[in-house]
């Protein structure tokens, strides 16, 4: 059986800042600028690659500032939502529960370990093109001594800021990807067995 944390390429571990449960704000958390699409990608990737210079050997102290980047700045609940679009009308209250509490410890464990290899990254905004209420902020991934990766993260307003709902590596959304392997695990196994994969995997 494939694990479905190994469907997204390296290039998109690579800017994916992953977590889990609401956690306090933190300094990083505070600085980023919510103000407009371009400098809201531009400063969240700025702490979350900063946490990665900074934490060092530390990899716990670094998964916590994830967490709570994560918990702040991404559209979590849509993006859970997402993903079992296919299945959200079959599945009970309980199980559906159980998903999105699974969900977040997932994705640390599919992308935050990942995330040291690319300490050194750099990434520019090139344009970001308004889409109604959303942005695409379209961006250019630098790691020395390879070549740059396009990504595109998709924004949507909610209150007064921004929050990632989505991103585009290199031609592949992650969403449709993510989706896409959830539908195949579900179909041979069932939902309650996706479920508990993802607890296993967290």
């Amino acid at each position: 059986m494939r694990d479905l944390r190994s469907a997204l390429p390296a290039a998109l571990l690579s800017i994916v800042a992953a977590g889990a449960t609401v956690l306090p704000v933190t300094p990083a958390a505070a600085a980023v600028d919510n103000s407009d699409p371009g400098k809201f990608v531009d400063t969240l990737t700025d702490e979350a690659f900063g946490v990665l210079r900074k934490a060092g050997a530390n990899r716990n102290a670094a998964r916590t500032q994830f967490r709570s980047l994560l918990s702040q700045h991404f559209a979590i609940d849509a993006i859970g939502d997402r993903l079992i679009r296919r299945w959200r009308p079959t599945i009970t209250p309980a199980q559906y529960t159980a998903y999105k509490a699974a969900l977040p410890n997932f994705l640390i464990g599919a992308y935050a370990d990942r995330l040291y290899d690319y300490a050194n990254a750099d990434l520019k905004v090139i344009r970001a093109v308004p889409r109604g209420t959303s942005a695409a902020v379209q961006t250019q991934v630098t790691k020395p001594g390879a070549q740059p990766i396009n990504a595109v993260w998709t924004v949507d307003k909610v209150g007064g800021g921004y929050k990632v709902s989505n991103l585009t590596v290199a031609g592949i959304n992650l969403a449709v990807t993510q989706q896409a392997d959830f539908d195949a695990f579900v179909q041979r196994k069932g939902f309650d067995a996706l479920v508990a994969f993802m607890k296993s995997k967290g």
